[in-house]
């Protein structure tokens, strides 16, 4: 499995809104691992000053991130394949 980045524009949302978005990726994450497609959430970096957010996912494909963030009802900018260089 490869790690990816979604990328994300959300300036001025609420905090309560974005910890809702975090919990739907985390929550439909497991409902795709549950039915046979294995994606695992990583964790998200907000930026409150531009709004950008970044989430990294581990998955197969980037067209599955792409299908559990559309699933989740969560706007995204692009999906694209990342290296995760936690120590």
């Amino acid at each position: 499995m490869s790690v990816y980045m979604v990328e994300r524009s959300l300036k001025g949302i609420p905090m309560g809104d974005l910890a809702a978005a975090q919990q739907a990726a985390i929550r439909t994450s497991r409902e795709f691992t549950s039915a046979g497609t294995p994606v695992r959430y990583i964790r998200t970096t907000f930026v409150p000053e531009s709004g950008a957010c970044m989430c990294l996912f581990e998955a197969s494909s980037a067209d599955t991130v792409q299908q559990v963030n559309h699933q989740a009802n969560i706007p995204f900018d692009r999906v694209t394949e990342a290296l995760d260089l936690t120590p």
